[in-house]
């Protein structure tokens, strides 16, 4: 690959999960594509259409044109409905059709990454008309693909690679949302503290501080007398602030001490992936 050094980890990453999908489905006979997913409202074929809609994106191709069905309870913002543009399109797609444009548009892929040029400012199309740079695009293509391809292993039943290159950059995409679910969405008091720490495949332990402004910073010092510590293991933290399970579902997985009411407020704003 000939990417910018500071992209080569996101194209790896992404690079093993989305082998890893490939991999996953390709022995799927018929039925097995409709089987649910966490995902909200997606099955099987639709993680892998969205992820074969957002490479061809990658790749400029054009956006298909189709109108949406009204009935579909999962899409309720402008995003989703942009995201589900690429997955309705293919809902009757058959199980050769998927595979055959899921592995085009990875050599497509691969090819683009091997006479990648240009730097990692260099702006290109986002969600919405929006615009992005090439180091966030690749970012967000690293953990989207890791994120889905956990959807699919659980929906199949084939656990692993949850330590994988992928992880590691979810877990920073993750972690760079939870000042803010701490001190604005939660609503921790100034100068306050609370800890978070996981256990499990990939391991840390971060403290995010409010200020006494109000605002949230993150850093790996641990706190004395922190507000409020939440530890949990990796996977139910993933599939918590992914938005695939609510915390009720997995109280048992997830120990709280200090300020109830704080942590309660915490993990009910817990997921940060839009919808």
């Amino acid at each position: 690959m000939t990417v910018h050094p500071s992209l080569q980890n996101y194209a790896d990453a992404w690079t093993h999960s989305i082998e890893a999908i490939a991999e996953l489905v390709q022995p799927l006979v018929e039925g097995e594509w409709n089987r649910a997913t966490p995902c909200p409202g997606w099955s099987v074929r639709d993680i892998v259409s969205h992820v074969i809609g957002m490479e061809t994106e990658m790749l400029g191709d054009p956006r298909p044109i189709h109108s949406l069905p009204r009935d579909l309870y999962h899409v309720r913002s402008d995003f989703a409905r942009y995201m589900e543009m690429q997955v309705d399109v293919r809902r009757h797609h058959t199980a050769p059709e998927m595979t055959a444009e899921l592995e085009y548009v990875l050599i497509r892929r691969a090819r683009q990454l091997r006479n990648e040029t240009r730097q990692p400012d260099a702006l290109m199309r986002a969600p919405l008309g929006a615009e992005q740079t090439l180091e966030l695009a690749y970012r967000m293509r690293a953990f989207d693909c890791w994120v889905h391809e956990q959807d699919l292993r659980t929906a199949l039943g084939v656990p692993g690679n949850l330590d994988s290159p992928g992880a590691y950059v979810t877990r920073d995409v993750l972690l760079e949302a939870l000042p803010h679910v701490v001190a604005k969405e939660a609503g921790a008091p100034a100068s306050s503290a609370v800890v978070l720490d996981v256990s499990g495949p990939v391991e840390f332990l971060r403290t995010v501080r409010v200020d006494a402004h109000g605002n949230g910073s993150i850093d790996g010092a641990p706190s004395l007398g922190p507000a409020v510590t939440l530890a949990t293991d990796w996977e139910t933290y993933v599939r918590l602030a992914c938005g695939r399970v609510r915390p009720a579902d997995v109280a048992d997985r997830v120990k709280t001490e200090g300020d109830e009411e704080l942590a309660a407020a915490i993990l009910a704003h817990f997921a940060v992936t839009p919808n």
